[in-house]
């Protein structure tokens, strides 16, 4: 349950009951139909929530806010609301403060849910799918990846929690260029292996990581040099095949360590064997989006995004100036291109799969892709535009001692996932990595370890543990939180800043996911945490009557069930003891 949503639609109801008997007593005018917007002030001292809705409408019910106000506020019925009082302030404002059935209904509705306090079902009924690292998988995953892996993670957690159907996907670019330029590179080294390094001239695109040259290894002592007289197109294939059949289940158990398991890992090679990159360019041909030029079929690009820019309001003397260009979709030797099979990798998203949303977390490297492919989804009809979301991440520096860090310190090579994961707990690294997008990040490797209040991921499990060694010392001792609570010996205003902290959780969820920022959760449990403190410096618990213990308990408790459930959508463990 979302309290503070509850409090918001008790005040619209409030204001709406109040105006409407207002008209009935013959004071204000009748017909009037502005919405009650109602806020949290960021200062609460003269209230908890307020209402501008007697500015708003003071005009049409040719009145000064202030004597609309009180008009209403004459009108206007608390009893068994969650408030105990409505006042006036400034030009017009009604500040409505809280009162103990909302508190108590706040530590009930907890109770009440436990692990599921939280959940709405704000999104339910759509079908949503968040696709993430689709590292290639040529090669290690690196920083990017780390740092995609998590945001697209906790991004569908957030998803799920607010009630959508949300799948995880890994596309496996196991098609095109890159994969020949990887048959290439392991295909060099063998050679290499067997005729000698000088004898062989490496590719000068290729990959040079020392990767290939275990990959090469390997495939000689699986072959021996019996790939020496094979036709190219037999080794390239085998070679490629041997080394995706190695890498793929190395990045799943990499991404399994850091807690990620996708539900679908869905291989480019499918849609061009299957006709469907060939189908999806037909379809764009037969709209009338293409031409043929130099041999090569082209996708009129630039005229589907001016096209759409001034659609979406923007001026054409405006748009006809950008330097937009048009895409290739097959090459005059009749191979199709990475972005035609972009295509239609999501056309398959919607059309054949039916997702209602699809949302893809990118380097920020890629922006420049991103009009031409919601465009590209326009023209099939499939409106990308507003059912295509694009996360961009901006890079990731890793730091220690202050210094910028590029090099393992165990193998002297640029840091994998792998690398970092043997170095930094994971509960770390996922804390730290789901940070802001569209921020760029700096990530401390010594901070990461540290364990005091510094670390944030170590302070919010700090929390948690002393919460659950608090509970079990009183319960040693008879001492347990009391269902019945009395909520009103929770008067403090520590007390209830902690069950205001509480409330605002579900609302966090919500605006995680409405956002595509799940990193509002990393920021409400710090939040959290340091309420709990300032309550348990300022209220003391052992000693104190059984009933004054039993609400403390209560809030304890409490605090201890909303750690763990904001840590379960990081992915985070909340741990009993530290």
């Amino acid at each position: 349950m979302n309290m503070i949503q509850s409090a918001k639609d008790q005040i619209v109801a409030l204001t709406k009951d109040a105006y409407a008997a207002a008209v009935s007593a013959g004071v204000l005018p009748a017909g009037v139909e502005t919405p009650v917007a109602v806020e949290i002030p960021k200062d609460t001292a003269n209230g908890d929530y307020t209402t501008t809705f007697c500015l708003a409408a003071a005009k049409a019910m040719k009145k000064s806010p202030r004597e609309v106000a009180q008009l209403l506020v004459g009108q206007m019925r608390l009893d068994d609301t969650y408030f105990t009082s409505v006042e006036i302030a400034g030009p017009g404002f009604l500040n409505f403060r809280l009162g103990d059935k909302w508190y108590a209904d706040v530590l009930s509705a907890v109770d009440a849910e436990k692990e599921s306090y939280g959940r709405s079902e704000g999104l339910r009924g759509k079908k949503y799918m968040v696709e993430f690292v689709s590292a290639n998988p040529t090669g290690p995953m690196h920083m990017g990846n780390a740092r995609g892996g998590v945001l697209g993670d906790t991004l569908a957690s957030v998803l799920d929690w607010n009630g959508a159907t949300v799948e995880r996907e890994f596309y496996v670019n196991d098609a095109g260029n890159q994969i020949e330029k990887f048959a290439k590179s392991i295909e060099a080294r063998y050679f290499q292996l067997i005729q000698g390094e000088d004898a062989v001239e490496f590719p000068e695109d290729g990959y040079h990581g020392d990767d290939i040259r275990e990959l090469a290894q390997l495939f000689y002592d699986k072959h021996g040099d019996s790939y020496v007289s094979r036709s190219v197109e037999e080794r390239h294939a085998d070679m490629a095949r041997f080394g995706l059949d190695h890498n793929l289940p190395k990045m799943k158990s990499d991404l399994e360590r850091y807690g990620i398991t996708f539900d679908t890992w869905f291989y480019e090679s499918t849609l061009h064997e299957s006709g469907f990159v060939a189908d999806s360019v037909k379809a764009l041909t037969d709209a009338g989006w293409t031409y043929e030029q130099d041999g090569a079929l082209w996708l009129r690009t630039a005229d589907i995004i001016r096209d759409n820019l001034v659609k979406a309001g923007k001026k054409r003397e405006d748009v006809d100036k950008l330097d937009l260009k048009d895409d290739v979709l097959r090459r005059a030797n009749g191979f199709y291109t990475y972005f035609a099979a972009d295509i239609a990798y999501h056309r398959n998203k919607f059309a054949v799969r039916g997702f209602d949303q699809v949302i893809d977390v990118w380097g920020a490297d890629h922006h420049g892709h991103v009009a031409r492919l919601k465009g590209s989804l326009d023209a099939l009809g499939l409106d990308g535009t507003d059912r295509l979301d694009i996360v961009l991440m901006q890079l990731v520096k890793l730091v220690r001692d202050g210094e910028t860090v590029r090099m393992s310190k165990r193998t002297g090579k640029a840091i994998s996932l792998s690398d970092l994961l043997d170095e930094i707990p994971i509960d770390a690294c996922r804390w730290f990595f789901n940070t802001k997008p569209d921020t760029q990040m700096e990530f401390d490797l010594g901070l990461a370890v540290r364990e005091d209040s510094e670390n944030p991921v170590y302070y919010v499990q700090y929390a948690h543990a002393r919460i659950c060694s608090l509970l079990k010392t009183l319960a040693d001792e008879g001492h347990t939180a009391g269902k019945s609570a009395d909520i009103t010996l929770a008067d403090s205003a520590q007390e209830r800043e902690l069950i205001k902290a509480l409330s605002r959780f579900p609302e966090e969820i919500r605006m995680a996911a409405r956002d595509y920022d799940p990193s509002y959760i990393n920021r409400y449990l710090v939040e959290l945490s340091g309420t709990f403190h300032r309550f348990y410096n300022a209220c003391r618990i052992k000693g104190e009557a059984e009933d004054v213990i039993a609400v403390r308990l209560k809030l304890a408790e409490t605090t201890r069930q909303v750690l763990r459930n904001g840590l379960s959508i990081l992915g985070v463990t909340a741990p009993e003891k530290m």
